[in-house]
């Protein structure tokens, strides 16, 4: 069996394959570096259990609480984990710890990133000189 970051990779690069083998030019050719060396074979975890990082059915709250430290103490060892948390960021992986965040702290994330977005577009509008008909 898989670790979730070793399936969820792949599954990423076979959908990425799937979306470029009718481009000219693309295909597993470009795309089988990708398999040479994944940032997530450094992972700290793949050495670790991976229940510790998934929450079980119908957990109790302290339980789940002190499962998701010691996940996070895993990930603040690990070599990747600015790559294994913007992957989570990105695809949004909806459970589990990644990169040392629970899915909610992902959430809150995000939700920052929205707004850090927007108001940055807003303020280059601001910004941009007006041209004056004339």
């Amino acid at each position: 069996m898989l670790h979730p970051i070793e399936s969820s990779a792949r599954s990423a690069n076979v959908a990425v394959r799937r979306s470029t083998a009718g481009q000219a030019g693309t295909g597993t050719q470009q795309l089988d570096h990708l398999d040479d060396n994944p940032w997530h074979t450094g992972a700290a975890c793949r050495r670790d259990e991976a229940g510790l990082f998934f929450a079980p059915s119908k957990e109790p709250t302290a339980a789940r609480l002190a499962r998701e430290e010691q996940a996070k103490q895993v990930c603040a060892r690990c070599p990747v984990l600015l790559e294994c948390r913007e992957h989570a960021l990105a695809q949004p992986e909806p459970y589990g710890v990644w990169g040392g965040l629970t899915a909610a702290e992902r959430r809150v994330v995000l939700a920052r990133r929205r707004r850090r977005e927007g108001e940055l577009r807003e303020a280059r509008r601001v910004a941009a000189p007006r041209r004056i008909a004339g």
